[in-house]
């Protein structure tokens, strides 16, 4: 009996939505979930190192160049309809002596569990095209972490069979293995011909009429194949990442009016990216979290998706409670020295990787982080002001006590009263706050500051997080659970106070070292302190001035480290470069403490600095001064989209707006301090406890739409 033909379906040009084109020379990136695709413009790759298609960490196509009787084509011009796709069009070079090509070449590519590419050639002359089309394809099956350092090791036993339905490649690794099928179909049913390294078409397009197939590559697991996101017999736009875009877009606050441009282009292009970056858990549908970013970190991090779902409250705050949802889940019960893993800790990563050998730790799972856990418990008092739901609140208490009892069991080391960490394997982080870089931490002179280290803003989490605590407690009907961690936050506050301050350099120390040194360099660190509001007040002025002081403030930002420290180096990770959501965080604390001229000058500065690139914040830039440069210099290799980056315009505007909701209390504080620049907006649909809300707001004046009646309105 014949095998059935598929019933191949096209995609219909009317389904495209509104594109992003993309400026000449510069890289692609594609992402849906755990899956991600770094190409050229013109949508080859294979020729940089830093280049593929991935899923779950792993690099499934490290080659795919399409060509036509051997040959290239000659790219015209690549756009982004959807985070999951992109076309790329061009021409088929000419034969000789033929004058221009007249065959249109576009390419329609779908990332998300593995990669379709669909083939649309378009003859525009008046004599047939007679051709070999093919597909060159690769695939090393390297370790995103090999990637991304540069270095590839071959490791394994590869396989290569070619059959009459397909390619199939894979790697054996031990006692795992990771694989590919690639397959080819036209639109009338005829399957490509394989060979060990190519899918080929033998394609004859009549004049003025089309040509159409379609090339798939599933990722296997242990030989098992996935459920393909983008198959051939249903609609593009059916698919699971196109409905799951759309719904994101309907469901998300619109920014309906708005007399700044920069603003309106900055804060739509952070949607749509927290959007992509998205991560739905098969096992836990209903959970929805969200990766660190593209492309290298396409995975859940505790502190990065912490504080970039803290970040996008505004938008969608179920982000939040995914991402506690999913990290209670995984929340330590054990002490293993390897993965770092406490009882009570929340994990640092999670990462997918065939070769575990290669992950921090050893594990696929490691728990190095020393922040994550007191901003686990900051993010579930966040949500409970926002009304997410009393059940769902108590549902995740005990996940936030077992984290409060890992800071005093764990955290704190030595019994100082203060959070410290040192690693418990080399193979983990010598670092383990959001500066997590080998060198991130130093003394004034440049000198690198050694292990347990006391962060300063890492007791400010636990500040915030014993305040948080407090709250949820007073929410139950707790009252001695509420005086309990009032009373704890108190002594802590003052006890930072009183130990991290350095009166003979009228500054805080960013932290102490192992020798219980205090480590005296200027760092952007302490302004996390101001947005926890761990700092006294009468000395707050002080940090804020040395915020904003032209050793630490750029014109794009502020800094991670002052000019004036020894380690200062403008294009380094972390000492020197401006963070677009450190500047978030610290324009929080400087609205918390009232220093509202400083905190519109940095917001401003980090506005205008998006404008330079399209309106997508990049992870960092490099810490040049304005100037010395007319628009920002980007940092060689910033993940760009980085949820972070993404949720810093968001949360900019809420600091300046000054929105704080209190549902518990049936309150909503909004006292807008916009920049005259912004002019004017609107933002309609507010997620607010269940409800939706709209805005109106220029500079000091607010009016608040559809807000339920039995929530209080404070200016």
């Amino acid at each position: 009996m014949p095998a059935a033909r598929p019933a191949l379906r096209r995609a219909h040009p009317s389904s495209f939505t509104a594109t992003t084109p993309r400026r000449s020379g510069m890289a692609v990136t594609l992402v849906h979930g755990t899956s991600f695709c770094v190409c050229d413009d013109d949508g080859e790759f294979g020729g940089a190192l830093a280049e593929g298609t991935f899923y779950q960490d792993t690099r499934i196509l490290s080659g795919w160049n399409l060509r036509f009787d051997g040959k290239p084509v000659e790219p015209i011009t690549v756009q982004i309809p959807e985070p999951f796709q992109a076309r790329f069009v061009g021409r088929a070079h000419s034969s000789e002596g033929e004058g221009e090509s007249s065959l249109l070449v576009r390419r329609e590519r779908y990332v998300g569990g593995g990669m379709r590419e669909d083939l649309i050639l378009r003859n525009y002359g008046r004599t047939r095209v007679a051709c070999t089309v093919s597909f060159r394809v690769a695939a090393d099956f390297a370790d995103v972490f090999e990637v991304k350092a540069g270095r590839i090791r071959d490791k394994g036993h590869h396989a290569v069979e070619v059959t009459s339905s397909g390619l199939y490649l894979a790697r054996y690794l031990d006692s795992t293995s990771r694989g590919v099928r690639i397959t080819g179909v036209t639109l009338d049913g005829k399957h490509a011909k394989y060979s060990r390294d190519r899918v080929s078409f033998r394609v004859v397009v009549p004049p003025g009429e089309e040509w159409y197939a379609s090339v798939t590559a599933l990722p296997l697991i242990d030989g098992t194949p996935i459920t393909p996101l983008f198959p051939r017999e249903r609609p593009v736009e059916l698919s699971g990442p196109a409905i799951l875009t759309r719904r994101w877009r309907e469901e998300s606050p619109v920014l309906s009016y708005s007399e700044n441009r920069t603003l309106a282009t900055t804060l739509q292009r952070s949607r749509e990216d927290l959007g992509a970056l998205r991560m739905f858990d098969p096992e836990h549908p209903d959970d929805v979290g969200i990766a660190a970013g593209a492309p290298w970190f396409m995975a859940l991090f505790g502190r990065d998706s912490l504080i970039a779902s803290l970040m996008s409250l505004a938008v969608d705050p179920t982000l939040a409670l995914g991402t506690v949802q999913t990290l209670a889940r995984h929340q330590g019960t054990t002490v293993e020295p390897n993965s770092e893993e406490e009882p009570g800790r929340i994990l640092h990563e999670v990462r997918f990787g065939a070769d575990v050998s290669l992950a921090l730790g050893g594990s696929h799972i490691y728990y190095g982080s020393i922040d994550a856990t007191p901003l686990f418990v900051m993010l579930l008092g966040e949500l409970s002001r926002w009304g997410i739901g009393k059940d769902r609140v108590e549902a995740l208490l005990g996940h936030a006590d077992r984290a409060l009892e890992w800071i005093d069991r764990y955290g704190d080391r030595d019994g100082d009263g203060f959070v410290e960490y040192h690693r418990a394997t080399d193979r983990g982080l010598a670092n383990q706050g959001w500066k997590d870089s080998w060198d991130g931490i130093n003394f004034a002179d440049g000198t690198i500051a050694h292990s347990p280290i006391a962060l300063c803003e890492v007791q400010g989490y636990v500040y915030a997080a014993f305040v948080a605590r407090a709250e949820l407690a007073e929410s139950f009907g707790d009252h001695e659970g509420n005086r309990y961690w009032r009373s704890r936050a108190a002594d802590l506050k003052r006890r930072f106070n009183e130990r991290f301050w350095l009166p003979e350099l009228g500054r805080y120390a960013l932290g102490f070292d192992g020798e219980k040194r205090p480590i005296d360099s200027v760092t952007s660190n302490i302004g996390h302190c101001l947005w926890t509001g761990i700092i006294d007040d009468e000395r707050a002025a002080l940090v804020a001035d040395s915020l904003l002081s032209p050793e630490m403030f750029t014109g794009w930002g502020i800094r991670t480290l002052s000019t004036a420290m020894g380690a200062y180096n403008p294009m380094s990770y972390h000492n020197g470069s401006v963070w677009p959501h450190d500047n978030a965080i610290i324009v929080a604390g400087l609205m918390r403490y009232g220093f509202v001229k400083h905190a519109q000058r940095v917001a401003v500065a980090v506005l205008d600095a998006a404008a330079a690139f399209d309106g997508r914040l990049p992870e960092l830039m490099c810490g040049f001064d304005r100037s010395e440069y007319s628009t920002p210099v980007p940092y060689p290799t910033s993940c760009s989209p980085q949820a972070w980056a993404s949720a810093a315009p968001i949360h900019l505007l809420r600091s300046l707006l000054r929105f704080q909701p209190s549902l518990p209390h049936r309150r909503l504080r909004i006292s807008p301090a916009l920049p005259k620049s912004f002019g004017a907006l609107q933002i309609d649909d507010v997620p607010l406890g269940g409800s939706r809300i709209s805005i109106q707001a220029k500079e000091t004046k607010v009016r608040v739409g559809h807000l339920p009646t039995d929530i209080e309105l404070i200016h």
